[in-house]
């Protein structure tokens, strides 16, 4: 626990009051002690002025030795109506002592009174606190986030207020992501359910036709089946990329890392868009660092990679290049792919990662999700994914990685 500011100060307060107490009952025990003096003195003036009277031939020097001597003579004074143990000699000290008798209990319960005042004032405080703190947690049940009960003492409660805050603080932020995770699933299951919808649409259609024309020549049949299987492939693959993205949004994905090299990981994404290169009759080039290697999941860094490759390729036009390049310095490893395609326009830009999201360059089979996926491994690797283009001249990928 910090410290108790609030408990301290009632401390010091008691203490500061106790010395108080205690120096008043000093002056008046001590004014005391000069009153009784004062009278035994004035009195004993009287009797030496008396004898002098009476008896001027006594000698002054006899008369201190008596008053300066330790010994103890019992005399009676009964005899002059005094008992010595129950009666005082002067009468007046009677008085004073009556009086600062009870000055003295008036003074301790003044100490008491303001003791207690003391410590009940500090119980109220904390009654207080308690009070508002049963509130904040009454508000919070109620769902009231909006709370500002951040303290700025370091008193016990106040260091539970500010706990409280924190949590009132994270519950908040918890609502309000439910909130958006709320919306971003059903944004999701629309996207979903119309991407889903129109190459299904287009299955159904297809079938219709070769169940209603069963006359049909088989080189349109074959036509048909073969636009049938390239919707279930483009289907398979959403699915596919939606499994995997929700499983890296639930964070239920475990990456096996290990060093692997970055050349390797791009090698084996090219041979993955292979294919499609040769259909479009694209060559990639590679500029890259042999020694460069990343802390790492390999089979997803692949994945990555290839979505990247096969974006490339799809936007790119037939017989041009794309070109990979991978370096490092001191602080990530860089890996930049080049295309020479039709380019992202400016206002696309900020939106491409986005899932479902589709520029106005996309191709008419995209589905929006292969980047998205990208990303999203990209950042879980502890790297960096961005993107800079020019409408009719190419686009450029650049990936950091800061843990290789």
């Amino acid at each position: 626990m910090k410290n108790k500011i609030v408990l301290k100060k009632t401390i010091i307060y008691s203490i500061i009051a106790i010395i108080i107490f205690n120096i008043s009952f000093f002056i008046l025990d001590f004014y005391q002690y000069k009153k009784y003096t004062n009278n035994f003195n004035l009195k004993i003036t009287a009797i030496l002025s008396k004898v002098n009277e009476k008896y001027p031939n006594v000698n002054k020097d006899e008369l201190i030795e008596i008053l300066n001597s330790d010994e103890l003579n019992e005399v009676s004074l009964k005899e002059y109506g005094i008992d010595i143990d129950e009666d005082s000699l002067i009468l007046e000290n009677d008085r004073y002592f009556f009086n600062f008798s009870l000055l003295s209990i008036f003074t301790i319960t003044i100490m008491f009174v303001v003791l207690i005042s003391i410590f009940l004032k500090y119980n109220h405080s904390k009654d207080k606190k308690l009070k508002e703190i049963t509130k904040y947690i009454e508000e919070i049940n109620n769902k009231n986030y909006k709370l500002d009960i951040e303290d700025n003492t370091e008193d016990e409660l106040s260091i539970l207020k500010n706990e409280i805050y924190k949590t009132t603080i994270m519950l908040k932020e918890v609502a309000e992501n439910s909130i958006k995770d709320k919306i971003c699933l059903k944004d999701s299951l629309s996207d979903i359910s119309h991407q889903l919808k129109t190459p299904l649409t287009s299955i159904i259609i297809m079938l219709d036709n070769i169940l209603d024309n069963p006359n049909m020549d088989d080189a349109t049949k074959n036509e048909f089946i073969k636009d049938i299987k390239r919707e279930i492939v483009n289907i398979n693959f959403l699915v596919e990329s939606l499994l995997k993205i929700s499983k890296l949004d639930a964070s239920s994905v475990t990456f096996i890392n290990k060093y692997e090299y970055i050349e390797d990981i791009i090698n084996e994404s090219i041979k993955n868009v292979s294919t499609l290169c040769d259909l479009k009759n694209i060559d990639i080039k590679t500029d890259i660092d042999k020694n460069i290697k990343l802390f790492c999941d390999f089979k997803w860094q692949v994945e990555a990679i290839t979505n990247i490759l096969k974006n490339c390729v799809e936007h790119s036009s037939s017989n041009s290049k794309i070109i990979i390049k991978a370096s490092k310095n001191k602080t990530y490893a860089k890996i930049e792919i080049i295309d020479n395609g039709v380019g992202i326009y400016k206002e696309d830009l900020p939106h491409i990662f986005e899932r479902f999201y589709k520029g106005k360059n996309s191709s008419s089979e995209s589905v929006g999700i292969g980047l998205a996926l990208s990303k999203s491994i990209i950042e879980k690797s502890n790297g960096y994914i961005d993107v800079e283009s020019e409408v009719g001249k190419g686009t450029k990928f650049l990936i950091k990685y800061f843990n290789y």
